[in-house]
């Protein structure tokens, strides 16, 4: 197994910071201060006529997480580059419609003659901007515009590369299509910079293009055998045959130096894309992976070490005072309790207020997003709370895609009894309201049977009979297709949590993205999380992790591990991750019974602390936003560029990133721990008075006093 690297661990003073500055590893290049030193909106760049092209597949066209990446770094890569970045994908008219405004690019820009140049070969090319934050210049290549060329793309690539297309592999064949569409712009396009530079005596155009994914580095490949004179820097995100062997149920990382790789791409039928992923990677004069765990992976599979480690960021917006995003998370828990108290109608014999919400979401991947592990350990933990902790209710919710044929009708009729109830209530409360001030105003004392009469008992006692049933609540809010095939049903199965009034952990497996227009939960993706107690994601296979990441930036403690990029990142960035709400299993190191029991516990740990203590472990967990900001890990993609950029122009020199000084990104460990009230006490919190305990109710002075809140 791959040696674990050492940590070094900043304190808040000049000499420690120095001093770990000299001892920083080489893979990260930590050197340069953080990306926001940067933003000039593409001075410098334009006046070095500097140029930086971005191409992937997911440009404008949502179809997984490297849209997010995209998407979520083109603010900051607009901010630091302004007109001289350009990104570029396929146009897909579906997504293009509502991601991109069309327009022309002005007059004399070298872009618009290369644009104009391959419209004159016949290939329809769309210009405009991306209606993101940061708006920035996008140009998008309709691939059936240059299908007809295919076959003489397909040529050039097997006699410069031997690399063979099989005819039936659509998206292959789609992304030969773009990346020789996007080479022949790129190659246009230096030449009319060139021509450009010359004539209004520019310095020569220094031109880098990132390339993100297989699908993309066809264009890179083509440069490279067409020697274009274009810096280039290739970023997996995670690569293909990795993909495919935890699929498999194989023991990856165990034998990642022992895969004979050319005969298992073979036996999967990806040999020819492996090879165009290889060929990139090999062919870049910069090789970039997000994590420390995929460049170790892409070392054995792709037999190339990264030259730099370029994690992925959010756009992180900070809330004016600490409190704020502590009120939203009360506001989201209580929309999450009324979709609990439909779905659960009947059995609600568990109190709300001591109820703690974990989850779990992403692809259907049951093993490499360790759900398998998950539902494992919340068996275990049933059974713990069971003796430990019997007035604590768990409820876990498990939100993968898949197909499904529609609503369970028990859950939808528990809304409408709850929603049935909730009106008749409200009315009898309005009738007792109007009886209590007509007897007071006539001077008279209001009984108990002036107020609530015999037909306001009946109404009452109607909606409180239909809420009975025999059965136990649904463990899915929908019928799943094939269930009795289903990991995720097969294994609540086995480990017998059918949310039975005894069980401490009730389930719900909710097949489907949550949306504000979801009929049982109201909410989105965003607000569901903030009303989260704790996110779970122990995969197994996870090149970075942006569900942890949400997590994080939103103030939610989350479980990840030391197979994620996330996890790693966060070891190697914080001192203790579990003070700050970042629980990291060990799936590396210690067989898979062992890393269900950690998990298990980290759970019941989670379980046994008061409200108080989730407050605070909720203000740290928020403080970390910071790491995952773009402004912060964004400097690692420039560092990247600057790389290539020296690799094709040895006399290009960015001083500022090579002597720069860099903001403390290393949190060291808390000055209180376990968690307390204040950072100055050193012991664990006294028994809280009656209330004060309240989640709901940060925003009370002696509550603001505890935290530490002015």
């Amino acid at each position: 197994m791959m040696r674990r690297q050492q940590s070094y661990r900043f304190e808040d003073n000049e000499s420690t910071s120095y001093a770990l500055r000299m001892n920083r590893r080489f893979s990260r290049v930590e050197s340069g201060a953080d990306l926001k030193d940067y933003f000039d909106r593409g001075d410098i760049a334009s006046r070095e006529n500097r140029w930086n092209f971005e191409v992937a597949w997911e440009v404008a066209n949502k179809v997984g997480g490297i849209y997010t990446v995209i998407r979520s770094k083109a603010y900051v890569s607009t901010e630091e580059m302004g007109e001289q970045l350009c990104m570029m994908g396929p146009y897909k008219e579906q997504c293009a419609r509502t991601e991109m405004e069309e327009m022309e690019f002005p007059r004399g820009n070298p872009l618009l003659d290369a644009v104009n140049s391959l419209r004159s070969r016949g290939y329809k090319i769309h210009t405009g901007r991306w209606l993101v934050d940061g708006n920035p210049q996008l140009i998008l290549f309709d691939i059936g515009s240059a299908a007809w060329k295919l076959d003489q793309f397909k040529s050039e690539m097997w006699e410069k590369c031997h690399i063979g297309i099989p005819h039936l592999d659509i998206e292959t064949n789609d992304a030969i299509i773009l990346g020789f569409m996007i080479a022949e712009f790129l190659e246009e396009f230096r030449n009319f910079a060139v021509t450009y530079s010359q004539n209004h005596e520019l310095n020569a155009p220094r031109i880098v293009a990132h390339f993100h994914e297989w699908q993309a580095g066809v264009g890179l490949i083509v440069l490279r055998t067409r020697l274009v004179e274009i810096a280039t820097v290739f970023t997996t995100h995670a690569t293909l045959l990795g993909r495919y062997l935890c699929a498999g149920n194989t023991d990856f990382y165990n034998n990642l130096d022992k895969f004979a790789v050319d005969e298992e791409a073979g036996k999967r039928q990806i040999y020819h894309r492996y090879c165009l992923e290889r060929g990139a990677t090999h062919l870049a004069h910069v090789f970039t992976t997000v994590s420390e765990i995929t460049g170790y992976e892409a070392e054995h599979l792709l037999k190339r070490k990264p030259d730099i480690i370029t994690p992925n960021g959010l756009n992180v917006k900070k809330f004016s005072a600490i409190h704020e995003f502590q009120n939203l998370h009360a506001v989201a828990k209580e929309k999450i309790n009324e979709f609990v108290r439909g779905h659960f109608y009947g059995h609600i014999d568990f109190d709300l207020d001591k109820t703690l919400y974990f989850f779990i979401a992403g692809r259907y991947e049951f093993g490499n997003k360790g759900a398998d592990i998950f539902i494992e350990a919340l068996a275990r933990l049933n059974a713990m709370l069971k003796h430990e902790k019997p007035d604590t209710t768990v409820v876990a919710f498990l939100i993968f895609p898949t197909k499904t044929n529609n609503f369970n009708v028990d859950s939808l009729r528990g809304h409408a009894v709850i929603k049935q109830l909730r009106d008749t209530i409200n009315n009898v409360q309005q009738e007792v309201g109007k009886r209590m001030f007509d007897t007071c105003l006539r001077g008279n004392i209001p009984s108990a049977d002036d107020l609530l009469q015999k037909e306001d008992l009946v109404k009452i006692k109607r909606c409180m009979f239909a809420m009975q049933r025999d059965s136990m609540p649904p463990v899915t809010t929908h019928n799943v297709a094939d269930d009795w095939n289903d990991p995720v049903l097969s294994s609540i199965r086995r480990c017998h949590l059918f949310n039975s009034r005894h069980d401490r952990v009730k389930m719900v497996f909710h097949p489907e993205f949550l949306t504000s227009t979801n009929p049982l939960f109201g909410i989105d993706y965003e607000e569901f999380v903030r009303g989260c107690h704790l996110g779970v994601f122990p995969s197994y296979y996870e090149p970075w992790g942006y569900t942890p990441a949400e997590c994080t930036v939103m103030g939610i403690p989350s479980v990840t591990t030391n197979l994620s990029g996330f996890g790693c990142f966060m070891e190697e960035h914080i001192s203790d991750p579990k003070s700050y709400g970042i629980y990291i299993v060990d799936r590396r190191y210690i067989g898979l019974e062992n890393s269900v029991q950690q998990l298990s516990s980290f759970m019941m740990e989670f379980s046994k602390l008061n409200r108080r203590q989730r407050i605070i472990q909720r203000n740290r967990t928020e403080r970390l936003s910071d790491l995952l900001d773009w402004r912060t890990l964004g400097i690692y993609y420039r560092q990247a560029r600057v790389k290539a950029l020296q690799a094709v122009y040895p006399d290009y020199v960015d001083e500022l990133t090579l002597y720069g000084s860099r903001n403390n990104l290393i949190f060291s460990r808390p000055q209180s721990e376990p968690p307390s009230p204040t950072s100055s006490r050193h012991t664990t919190p006294a028994p809280s008075v009656h209330g004060s305990d309240d989640e709901d109710s940060v925003d009370e002075e002696t509550e603001l006093k505890e935290l530490g809140i002015k």
